[in-house]
């Protein structure tokens, strides 16, 4: 077998945890019985996203990944669903707080735990309050069918050298949860196109199908555009959805063509390492 099922969930979320998790367990119900082996729910789904406002006593909702309600709960999902769930949560280690993912195994086990690498920093998305910079690296994970999967954590999904980065680590399927919408210091700004061209750019400069979910909805003023996507390795979009709408969507890909393809194209067969120096100097 070379083929793999993937799905991106879309939905809105409210300040309850519970209400919240129930909502995306559906979600993966429903992806499941479209044939989804691989489900990706959005960035920090555990509630609303809270780092539009640097408030103190949001670090209380902070958990860590062996007693997070989110991750407990989607553990239990993929045991029974015998599928696989990337899982963003609100980390807590020690005195350190995290933007992290959980990568879920069809067991129920916890993989390994990746934190998110890149913090942005800006009106409505101050992050580096909340999350230390991540300290794990990136990481890929064991999926479905002798697959490796990569993910990144939005602000991550930028950045081509984290998508590079990911193929270089052997990925067959790049995954990113997103929570990303409305800009409050410039409201005729509008980064849904930019958005999707960022993660279009990795998908053919990499020749590697995207996997990319985002909330909706209007949070405390701060609304979410959705149009989470899957795109194959050409970067052509196989299915979508609106900038409104919650729902589930999925797309198969067939792993040995997608090997093909990226073999032809020769991008790694022709990479020049021995002058990329400059990309690792911070100067």
């Amino acid at each position: 077998m070379t083929e793999i099922t993937v799905a991106a969930i879309q939905l809105a979320f409210s300040g309850d945890i519970d209400a919240n998790i129930a909502k995306v367990s559906d979600a993966v119900r429903e992806a499941h019985g479209k044939g989804a082996k691989v489900i990706l729910p959005p960035e920090l789904f555990e509630g609303e996203y809270f780092c539009r406002v640097e408030d103190e006593g949001l670090f209380a909702n902070a958990a860590p990944v062996g007693g997070h309600k989110a991750v407990l709960a989607m553990q239990a999902l993929a045991e029974a669903l015998q599928v696989y769930i990337p899982t963003s949560f609100f980390e807590l280690d020690g005195p350190h707080h995290y933007n992290s993912l959980a990568m879920i195994g069809p067991d129920g086990e916890i993989q390994g735990v990746y934190r998110k690498s890149h913090i942005p920093d800006g009106p409505g998305y101050e992050e580096k309050f909340y999350f230390r910079p991540g300290n794990t690296g990136f990481k890929v994970w064991k999926g479905p069918e002798r697959t490796t999967l990569g993910v990144g954590v939005c602000w991550d999904q930028w950045y081509p050298e984290t998508a590079r980065a990911l193929m270089l680590m052997g990925s067959d399927v790049l995954f990113y949860p997103t929570a990303i919408g409305s800009e409050p210091h410039d409201t005729s700004l509008d980064t849904a196109r930019l958005w999707r061209r960022a993660m279009v750019g990795h998908a053919v400069s990499n020749v590697v199908p995207i996997v990319a979910s985002n909330r909706v909805g209007t949070e405390h003023g701060q609304t979410f555009y959705g149009t989470s996507f899957i795109a194959d390795e050409r970067g052509d979009i196989l299915a979508e959805l609106g900038r409104e709408e919650e729902g589930v969507i999925t797309a198969t890909f067939d792993l040995a063509r997608v090997k093909r393809h990226r073999a032809a194209f020769g991008f790694f067969r022709d990479r020049r390492p021995d002058l990329y120096g400059r990309l690792v100097e911070d100067i």
